[in-house]
């Protein structure tokens, strides 16, 4: 804002304003205040062109772009998605607004939000004039032994006016890049505090189908323990009338208690998904919609990935890596500027007596004007080192950013070549879930004729319970897959769609 000549001008007028307006001050120091004032708000910058980095990835996504292609003009944008139309789960829109309004982490970004900005309304009110109004006063007396008639003397002084405390005149432009660097790093807390909104948003989300999916599968051991539990019971009974074997009868234990164990770690694992949830949501879980199944879960799943390019806007943790590298840049102007004559200026204007009665009579007037210019001569190497380390710490957040494009283009290539072969995964893995279901019913039936044993039984039964938890947890994998791309795509951030605004 302090390239405005509007603002250069209106702010040069009303100091020459309040300078008139005291009494009795010369016009020098006014012209010198108003000719330096003008020079600071004019003055140049020794901070580096600011240069975007080239993005170090491919210029696209693989094949996997193209395949999204078709859905571009349909489905919109990651970004222009709200997470309420992403997710259509009301009991997980629930828990998403209430993760919004108590989670700490996030809770954590706002406050860093705010200290950002406090040391920038610092560090930016360095570059005007800090006046301040004075009133002082002293009283002393000298003994005769050291006045030169003889007679002890008591003499006194008041003083009221306005100073200028020291103020650094920004010729070559250290304050404004110090302001700059300050600048860039509260927008680097805005950027960083959306990013923990994006990323609070998938993770709740996760974890919310994590505890649904140990639940399903928690049910279906729950049934495979009773329908074992009965099969036990009828083989400990064929066991006593002497039908069957004690091998056939170990063999429905182990099946029993192996269902047993599954039971019990599934439920162990839902309470701590629960746990988790409860952690990221922030407060207990209750009053909340009832929960919809895996195979309910409307999530958009078709999202275009568009182009790698389209990651610079869309993601708020490169964009914070930006403005960090936008800092370090801004401080190599700072310290470019530490090679250059630094003016300071202390200045006052106002009333003085040597009795307070008089304070305000005709006369009275006082100003004092004392520049001070400073050379760097000698500092034993402090400025060039100031300087190596800047340049450095900008190398560094080039370093930072670069990895940064990088880590996101694998995140939305990793999820596009999932969201390729999970839905194949999907129906092979449902194919194998009624392959075994249907063999399952043929060796029952076979046990039953007498054609087959009850370890052929025993061995359906095992394989039928893993495809039905193994289908459960792709299911699990193919929702995951969709949040993680619409994450890394940078969706998340607004609540609602940009066409239902």
């Amino acid at each position: 804002m302090f390239k405005s000549e509007g603002f250069k001008s209106e702010l040069l007028t009303h100091l020459q304003q309040r300078m008139r307006s005291l009494p009795a001050v010369s016009a020098l120091p006014a012209l010198l205040l108003a000719v330096l004032t003008t020079g600071v708000l004019s003055g140049c910058s020794l901070t580096p062109q600011y240069v975007r980095p080239d993005a170090p990835v491919a210029a696209s996504y693989g094949d996997q772009s193209a395949n999204a292609t078709s859905t571009k003009a349909i489905i919109p944008a990651a970004t222009d998605i709200g997470w309420r139309e992403f997710f259509k789960d009301a009991r997980l829109q629930a828990l998403i607004a209430s993760a919004l309004d108590n989670n700490r982490d996030l809770r954590t970004a706002a406050l860093r939000i705010e200290e950002a900005r406090a040391q920038y309304n610092i560090q930016s009110a360095d570059r005007l004039p800090n006046l301040n109004g004075v009133a002082s006063g002293a009283r002393s007396r000298t003994p005769a032994t050291l006045t030169t008639l003889g007679t002890p003397s008591t003499g006194g002084r008041y003083d009221v006016g306005v100073s200028l405390a020291s103020f650094e005149l920004d010729f070559f432009g250290r304050v404004r890049s110090l302001n700059d660097a300050a600048l860039a790093q509260y927008l680097a807390t805005e950027e960083a505090r959306q990013s923990v909104k994006i990323s609070l948003v998938s993770e709740v989300a996760k974890a919310y189908l994590s505890e649904r999916g140990f639940a399903e599968q928690r049910a279906l051991a729950q049934q495979s323990f009773d329908a074992r539990s009965n099969s036990y019971a009828l083989a400990q009974k064929r066991f006593d009338v002497g039908a069957s074997s004690a091998l056939d009868l170990r063999g429905e234990e182990s099946l029993l208690q192996t269902a047993r164990v599954a039971l019990v770690t599934l439920s162990r694992q839902r309470a701590q998904a629960e746990n988790a949830l409860v952690l990221l949501v922030g407060k207990p879980l209750a009053d909340l919609p009832a929960p919809q199944p895996l195979s309910a879960q409307n999530i958009i799943a078709e999202i275009p990935p568009g182009l790698p390019s389209d990651l610079l806007a869309s993601r708020p943790d490169i964009r914070q890596f930006e403005q960090k590298l936008q800092a370090a840049n801004a401080n190599i102007g700072a310290a470019r500027a530490a090679f250059f004559p630094r003016i300071a200026l202390t200045a006052s204007a106002g009333t003085a007596s040597n009795a307070l009665s008089g304070l305000f009579d005709a006369g009275s007037g006082a100003w004092s004007f004392a520049p001070q210019l400073v050379l760097p001569i000698f500092d034993g190497g402090r400025n060039r080192g100031n300087l190596n380390l800047a340049e450095v710490r900008k190398n560094l957040a080039i370093v930072d950013y670069e990895k940064s494009i990088q880590s996101a283009f694998r995140e939305v290539s990793d999820a596009l070549v999932a969201r390729s072969l999970l839905d194949l995964q999907i129906a092979a893995q449902t194919a194998v879930k009624n392959a075994e279901a249907e063999r399952l019913k043929l060796s029952e039936a076979r046990f039953r004729n007498g054609i087959a044993s009850s370890l052929d039984v025993l061995d359906a039964q095992r394989q039928s319970f893993a495809a039905e938890q193994a289908l459960v947890q792709v299911q699990l994998l193919r929702l995951t897959n969709a949040i993680d791309l619409y994450r890394a795509l940078g969706g998340g951030w607004q609540e609602t769609s940009t066409a239902a605004r």
